[in-house]
């Protein structure tokens, strides 16, 4: 059985998919996981200093909450490449923690057995 989950997220702070997607992968952190999330897309902008605060989804935390909180949990955040650089951001654009990294990162949780979820 597989102790990993990785989340693909496409969508950003114009969806309540967002919260959703932080709520589910904090919940497998709660049932033991290993969780990551690979961020596209405008799911980038919720990495975005001060970008998370633009959605709050009640009655849920609000968006930056859950962040933060799935961070200091042991989550990891993976941005893709390009579509950071697409939008101009770079790493001191970012929220402390996330990391720039292609989908290699993402694959290789997946060649070690984890399980997939996508919003």
């Amino acid at each position: 059985m597989a102790d990993k989950l990785v989340i693909l997220m496409t969508r950003g702070i114009d969806s309540e998919l967002s919260s959703v997607a932080f709520t589910i992968a904090l919940g497998g952190i709660t049932a033991g996981l290993q969780v990551s999330m690979f961020l596209t897309s405008t799911a980038i902008d919720l990495v975005r200093k001060g970008g998370a605060a633009m959605t709050h989804v009640p009655p849920q935390q609000p968006l930056a909450a859950m962040i933060r909180e799935f961070q200091d949990r042991g989550g990891v955040i993976w941005a893709c490449p390009p579509c950071v650089q697409s939008r101009g951001y770079a790493q001191a654009d970012l929220v402390d923690g996330v990391v720039i990294v292609g989908a290699s990162a993402m694959h290789a949780a997946i060649k070690e057995g984890a399980a997939t979820l996508s919003f």
